[in-house]
C-alpha cells in the first residue's frame, strides 16, 4: 500500500509505495482511510521536531473496518466508518493508569502509551490502511460526513480543556491564535462558557473576536 513517511535509513519524508498492510492483533481492528487530516504536529515532525521518528505520519482520520479481530460484542461490523482515539494505551497489569478503573486517566497517563502517527507508533492514518484497538474506536453516524468525522481528534482536544475542569464558572477566557484548534477551542468555549467571558485573539479579518 501507499503511505506518507520517513522509511528506516532515509533522511527525508517521502511518498512510499511498498508500505506493507498491517495485520491486526488481538482486540484490534483493520481500517481503511477514507480520509485524513494535516496537522501542525505532522508538520513539525516533517521539519525535525522528533528528530528519531521513523514510519507513516498522520493521526486524524475517518475510514472503515475492514476486519475487526475479536469484535466478540459485533459492535465493528465490516463497512463501519470509524474514527480513532490516537493515545494506545498499554492495559499491563502493572501500569497504574491503566489499572485505575479511570478511563480518563488511562488514556492520557499511561506512561507505556504511544500515539498513532507521532510517538512509539509507525503505522499512522497518511495510509491507506492503519490498525487501532477496539476500545480506541468510535462509530460515525451516518449524517455526519467524512469531512466533518476528521475534525473529531482535533476538536475532542480542544473538549479535553474543559474535561480538565480548568477553568470556572465566571472566569474570562482568552484564546491567543486563531489556527485550526485555536479555533476548535474557541467553539467549545463557546459552548460552555458564560456570555461576554471569551476573546479570541488571531491574525483573521476580524483580529479581535469577543462573545
Amino acid at each position: 500500500m501507499r503511505g506518507y513517511g520517513r522509511a528506516v535509513g532515509d533522511t527525508a519524508f517521502h511518498l512510499q509505495q511498498d508500505v506493507p498492510v498491517p495485520k491486526p492483533n488481538q482486540g484490534e481492528a483493520l481500517v481503511r482511510v477514507l480520509l485524513a487530516g494535516i496537522c501542525a504536529t505532522d508538520l513539525e515532525i516533517v521539519k525535525g521536531y522528533k528528530a528519531g521518528f521513523h514510519g507513516i505520519l498522520g493521526h486524524e482520520f475517518v475510514g472503515t473496518v475492514v476486519s475487526a479481530n475479536g469484535d466478540s460484542s459485533g459492535a465493528f461490523p465490516t463497512g463501519t466508518r470509524v474514527v480513532g482515539e490516537i493515545n494506545i494505551c498499554c492495559s499491563r497489569v502493572d501500569c497504574r493508569a491503566c489499572q485505575s478503573g479511570d478511563l480518563v486517566l488511562k488514556r492520557n497517563h499511561c506512561e507505556n502509551r504511544k500515539v498513532l502517527g507521532i510517538f512509539n507508533h509507525n503505522q499512522g492514518a497518511f495510509s491507506e490502511y492503519l490498525t487501532m484497538p477496539l476500545e480506541n474506536l468510535h462509530v460515525v453516524p451516518d449524517k455526519i460526513s467524512n469531512r466533518i468525522a476528521a475534525f473529531t481528534e482535533p476538536f475532542a482536544a480542544a473538549c479535553r480543556i474543559i474535561e480538565q475542569n480548568l477553568i470556572q464558572p465566571g472566569d474570562k477566557v482568552a484564546v491567543i491564535g486563531d489556527g485550526r484548534l485555536g479555533l476548535l477551542i474557541a467553539l467549545v468555549f463557546c459552548l460552555t462558557c458564560e456570555e461576554n467571558n471569551l476573546t479570541l485573539i488571531g491574525t483573521l479579518n476580524l483580529s479581535y473576536i469577543q462573545y
